[in-house]
């Protein structure tokens, strides 16, 4: 007897647990498919900013979530050239979306939350896509094992080498030349690190430091690795460390005591990539059955960091989408195949723009933070400092909405 799911995630990272939450919440079903036979935890923390916890929010999850992770109250960046202060922002302000909140979310806490929060069995480990086709109102799923599963809603949530964005016809997202470290720093006994994003920039590189609770600190760096420092480098993560610290050397003492305690195992560096942000404006988001979200849609640098909230936003819109489409509130007629095509292009329109946005910021700001030279370096400390800095919370101030329920 054949089996057919009505709808299937690609993707057990931030975006596709999300949406299965969403999904959960307004009493739809779905199946997540995840290549790996674990729940993939690395990656350390990401910031949350005001955009996210409105999703979380809407998942349900917000307030477990802050109760384990510190408000950050402010940004103070500064030019690794000069070393002067070139701007000071506070994050206890209101925007046209309410209260400004940010705060950085160990990633393994999130995911394991929202695991928790979905019926068990929901994820189903060691599930490889390889391929897909859609028939007229079926896509036919083709895993690694040979078995093949079908169902009435696809959604990739398969990250930056996407299977199904490029079923879609996405195009592969381009390396950006920059390449990033992080890592968590732990202190058993407290680190009295001030509740703050501290930003140095400049000079070919780029780093953060922001505290997730009072015993972990996270911490990122971004650079522009030549042929000769890549391979110097790649297969020894203490030859990194000791290039971090040595591009470091004018931080506070407490930044340097953060990373002397990164176990040096951390430290290794993964290319940077991004979509260019016109192919999410006109490429296929949507086909039929078939839809992307998360970096499966908008792979970004992360300068300014929304990756992981834009992910969040996804899948409360696509679950709203997909609840208002399937249980009956905005039903128009037409069958099921026809409101699902309409409920996925409804989250299409949603998300063009927003992802357009987000990659073009993200990557302008990362450019000018971290390239090098006079004129480059005079126009980002004198002029565009203070804008640059207010970009953070302008494209965090979104609400992506609530949650249908029938």
């Amino acid at each position: 007897m054949e089996t057919v799911e009505d709808i299937v995630i690609v993707g057990a990272g931030i975006s596709g647990l999300a949406t299965a939450l969403g999904l959960h919440r307004i009493g739809l079903r779905s199946m997540v498919l995840e290549s790996s036979e674990s729940l993939r935890v690395t990656g350390y923390a990401f910031t949350t900013w005001t955009n996210a916890w409105k999703a979380l929010d809407a998942l349900g999850i917000g307030d477990y979530l802050r109760q384990q992770h510190a408000q950050i109250q402010g940004l103070v960046s500064v030019s690794s050239v000069t070393g002067v202060t070139t701007a000071q922002m506070s994050f206890m302000e209101q925007g046209k979306c309410g209260n400004h909140e940010v705060r950085c979310v160990m990633r393994n806490i999130l995911l394991e939350t929202l695991v928790k929060e979905l019926p068990q069995g929901t994820i189903r480990f060691g599930s490889k896509v390889v391929s897909l086709e859609q028939t007229k109102s079926l896509v036919h799923v083709h895993l690694a094992d040979g078995s093949i599963l079908k169902t009435k809603v696809l959604v990739g949530c398969d990250g930056v080498n996407s299977v199904v964005s490029k079923w879609l016809g996405l195009k592969k997202p381009a390396f950006t030349g920059r390449s990033a470290i992080r890592g968590l720093a732990e202190f058993p006994d407290g680190h009295g690190y001030k509740p703050e994003l501290l930003l140095h920039f400049g000079d070919g590189f780029r780093a953060g430091f922001l505290p997730c609770n009072d015993k972990t600190i996270y911490w990122f760096f971004t650079y522009l690795p030549s042929s000769q420092l890549a391979k110097d480098m790649e297969d020894d993560p203490a030859k990194k460390k000791q290039f971090v610290l040595s591009k470091l050397q004018n931080v506070p003492k407490e930044i340097i005591d953060a990373l002397e305690k990164t176990e040096v195992e951390a430290f290794y560096s993964t290319p940077l990539r991004f979509r260019f942000p016109w192919n999410v404006l006109w490429g296929d988001i949507c086909k039929g059955g078939v839809c992307v979200a998360g970096d499966a849609l908008h792979p970004m640098t992360p300068d300014l960091g929304q990756g992981g909230c834009s992910a969040l936003e996804d899948g409360v819109t696509l679950a709203r989408c997909l609840g208002e489409a399937l249980l009956g509130k905005h039903k128009e007629g037409g069958g099921e195949y026809d409101m699902i095509k309409k409920g996925l292009e409804k989250y299409a329109k949603e998300r063009r723009w927003r992802g357009f946005e987000l990659i073009a910021t993200a990557y302008v700001l990362g450019f000018m933070q971290q390239s090098d030279g006079v004129v480059i370096n005079f126009l980002r400390d004198k002029c565009f400092s203070g804008l640059m800095a207010g970009m953070y919370l302008k494209r965090a101030d979104f609400d992506c909405g609530k949650l249908y329920s029938p």
